[in-house]
């Protein structure tokens, strides 16, 4: 439970350090990078056994770890223009509503169980979801279409499903490092080259205070997945209590931060999907 509840507060850390990236004008796409740089690092620093580089392209886990590198950066870019041509709240609904994907794929894939408490444990939490992230004045084009907000959903669904699926059936716990390591290295490369493309078009220096905003997000955003791949090794903690609880905790979290730290408004549907997440927590932990 202890590293479920580092996950949360970790989380909701990141969502603080990307708020203040828009009040600085950080260019999120050069800190991203320096943010996976650092990452990488720590990631072999803080590695539990000894190994050498050349072992790690004939891991079990590394054709995974490559899939979930340029997930990462997808999903990154496929947020971004769901905030610019849906609104900040479309984008932060779609990316939170996305944990009834490894749910689903929880209860058929490892035969977790299926309660009628848990089930509806899971409606009210993602009614807490969408509740507690909506605001009164969201900013939407008329013209703005569905395909950003389903992408996004499906692409955080996919993120967390397949980091289950990959730790469960590749990842020692001693490997919980290199694997971390490896994956953020990877979406770097992708980062990289991503960057090197717009570089082609434009060339503008790179940024004292990208780098600087980089590195406060990599180590928080490491730690964030080293807790929550630990959660999900915890023996007895189904992965769809698991990530119901992780979700719907942050959006708690990240709730109480906003309006303490940003003064941000507190509408009465955001009220009631607090109060919503708390009993879905509690629900779905009895069950």
């Amino acid at each position: 439970m202890i590293f479920l509840l580092l996950s949360i507060i970790i989380s909701t850390g990141l969502f603080v350090i990307f708020k203040y990236f828009g009040i600085y004008k950080v260019d999120v796409l050069k800190a991203i990078f320096v943010n996976y740089l650092v990452a990488f690092v720590m990631g072999f620093a803080l590695a539990e056994r000894d190994f050498s580089f050349v072992e790690i392209p004939k891991q079990p886990w590394f054709l995974g770890a490559i899939f979930l590198g340029a997930l990462f950066v997808s999903v990154f870019f496929i947020m971004a223009m769901t905030a610019q041509k849906n609104g900040v709240s479309v984008a932060s609904v779609a990316g939170k509503m996305s944990v009834v994907i490894p749910v689903f794929f929880g209860v058929f894939l490892y035969n977790e169980s299926v309660t009628f408490l848990k089930i509806f444990g899971i409606i009210i939490a993602l009614i807490a979801v969408y509740l507690a992230s909506v605001k009164e004045k969201s900013i939407v084009k008329n013209n703005a279409g569905l395909l950003f907000p389903i992408l996004l959903f499906l692409g955080s669904g996919a993120i967390d499903t397949c980091l289950k699926y990959i730790e469960v059936s590749f990842v020692p716990k001693e490997d919980v490092s290199i694997f971390s390591g490896s994956l953020f290295g990877i979406a770097a490369l992708f980062a990289l080259l991503i960057l090197l493309i717009k570089a082609a078009k434009k060339r503008e220096p790179f940024g004292t205070k990208n780098i600087v905003a980089g590195l406060a997000l990599g180590i928080p955003n490491y730690f964030s997945i080293i807790f929550l791949l630990k959660a999900l090794q915890t023996e007895g903690f189904e992965s769809s209590t698991l990530f119901t609880i992780n979700n719907v905790g942050i959006v708690i979290l990240s709730t109480i931060v906003g309006i303490l730290l940003f003064k941000e408004k507190f509408s009465l549907k955001n009220k009631i999907g607090v109060a919503l997440a708390i009993l879905g927590i509690v629900i779905v932990a009895l069950a």
